[in-house]
């Protein structure tokens, strides 16, 4: 079995402490304060993702800076490091022709 990506698993979460929130605002307040129903489960949300989501939240982090480092290994060399290496290259043809 597949296991679910940190990412979607954290997004998830977060989406459901938003709407649970939305829902039951929606229900107690009367229709037109759905702009503040909206508002406080918005924060509600936030609240409760910071509290109760360190470890997803560190797992997406920690696969992010994977995926960056990865990135940074699996990188074409740029201009600047092809003239650096010719740069050395020939100062080592040239101490070889001076031994």
């Amino acid at each position: 079995m597949k296991r679910i990506p940190a990412w979607l698993s954290y997004t998830v979460l977060r989406l459901l402490f938003i709407a649970v929130p939305l829902v039951v605002l929606l229900l107690l307040l009367p229709a037109d304060l759905w702009i503040v129903s909206a508002v406080a489960s918005v924060a509600i949300g936030f609240c409760l993702s910071y509290l109760l989501l360190r470890g997803p939240r560190q797992a997406v982090a920690d696969q992010l800076a994977g995926a960056r480092r990865r990135e940074r290994t699996e990188a074409k060399p740029t201009v600047d490091d092809q003239v650096e290496d010719a740069a050395v290259d020939a100062a080592e043809r040239r101490e070889r022709h001076a031994e």
